[in-house]
């Protein structure tokens, strides 16, 4: 006969392993980020919102609660970004040109198309047409969160090209953010990055292979950049692609390099901690006034469509136009009904797309709200059509 105390331990022991096991999963980080923004949005039109506001604009060693997050925090999401980015180029499924033909189209199409929608509805207001990258990005733990829903009905193909297009796409994001989205630049901290960056260089060609000297000379790179101008979290991917990778005599893949160790320290902290703190941050908009009109203003139209509608078109146009011409072949025992839910998929932007808006607008709160309403509103009906696509059955082959 069990003791009360094994009546009480025996529902935590299987509540321990089912979280587990669902942290295990390809869908738990965005399941998690998903319920991250819900709670924002209910935190945010609830009696606790004064609480939620003023908590994020409080200040802590001279920066916001708020700029930590996405300052700081961030920074660690992007040297994941940029990890990923260095190893599939290198080591992975992006090795080859080959590879990379059809998810770089793919991707190329997803940023451009989407970003002269949003153009198309701001052209007469100079003031927003510089949000026009908010809807070019895609969210690949949402993205691929929901194609890890659907189960077995996805081949695994189509989850390696939306990979393979997220991580283009996630590369051109960091390219327009350094390009187009940077303060007036201190000259004497541009050059103390600069040395910085050369010394992590010099790590990578003398052999260092312990990774503490790349994470300290990280932390010095991620304030003077901080100092500098541009965004502090590009020094988060400058800094990975300086960490080597290289395979170790014996081993067919290079897992036991400096910049495997790092990726796999960091995917879980990032995925259950830092992107879900940032979207409890930053999603959290308050309705109080808003109507129906509002998600007609040129701003989160833009955003919107250029989602829902701008990466369909993109992404599909694109790949339809590739293989049509010979370029490319269809992802493996994929049809092009399931190519079309991905396509649609792709217009989940939430993480990257509020990142970059908060950049696009950070001295208008209320510009900020219209790009989180947009952002939702776009990725939400791209999840939820994406998904109704992948569910259809595919039609047998003749």
């Amino acid at each position: 006969m069990a003791t009360p105390l094994e009546i009480i331990a025996k529902p935590a022991q299987r509540l321990a392993t089912a979280l587990r096991d669902f942290l295990r999963t390809e869908a738990a980080g965005g399941l998690i980020l998903m319920g991250t923004a819900v709670l924002a949005l209910v935190v945010a039109n609830s009696p606790l919102a004064p609480a939620y506001f003023s908590t994020l604009k409080s200040y802590i060693l001279g920066l916001s609660v708020q700029h930590w997050v996405n300052d700081a925090l961030m920074a660690l999401f992007f040297l994941l970004v940029g990890l990923e980015i260095k190893r599939e180029m290198t080591d992975g499924q992006l090795r080859q040109w080959s590879d990379r033909v059809l998810p770089g189209i793919a991707a190329f199409g997803g940023m451009v198309v989407p970003a002269l929608i949003y153009a198309g509805f701001n052209l007469a207001s100079p003031g927003t047409l510089r949000g026009w990258a908010i809807p070019s990005a895609t969210d690949i733990a949402f993205a691929l969160g929901v194609l890890s829903l659907l189960g077995p009905r996805v081949p695994v193909s189509l989850k390696v090209f939306l990979t393979a297009l997220a991580i283009l796409d996630d590369l051109g994001a960091v390219l327009i953010i350094a390009i187009f989205y940077t303060a007036d630049l201190s000259v004497p901290m541009l050059g103390a990055s600069a040395l910085t960056l050369a010394a992590l260089v010099a790590l990578n060609l003398s052999g260092v292979q312990r990774l503490w000297p790349y994470l300290l000379l990280g932390a010095v790179l991620w304030y003077v950049v901080l100092q500098s101008g541009v965004h502090a979290t590009l020094a988060g991917v400058a800094l990975a692609l300086t960490i080597p990778i290289r395979r170790t005599p014996g081993t067919p893949e290079a897992q036991d390099s400096p910049l495997i160790r790092l990726e796999h320290g960091l995917a879980k902290w990032v995925a259950f901690g830092v992107v879900p703190i940032f979207g409890f941050a930053n999603a959290g908009v308050s309705f109080a006034g808003m109507s129906f009109a509002s998600l007609l203003a040129p701003v989160p139209l833009g955003i919107m469509l250029g989602l829902f509608l701008g990466k369909q078109v993109g992404v599909f146009g694109c790949v339809w136009a590739a293989v049509r011409l010979g370029w490319a072949s269809l992802p493996a025992r994929a049809g092009w009904m399931q190519l079309y839910g991905v396509s649609l998929l792709c217009g989940i932007g939430f993480t990257m797309s509020l990142f970059i808006g908060l950049l696009a607008f950070s001295g208008s709160e209320a510009l900020q709200d219209e790009v989180k309403i947009g952002v939702l509103a776009g990725s939400v009906l791209s999840a939820v059509v994406g998904a109704a696509v992948m569910c259809l059955p595919r039609r047998k082959p003749a």
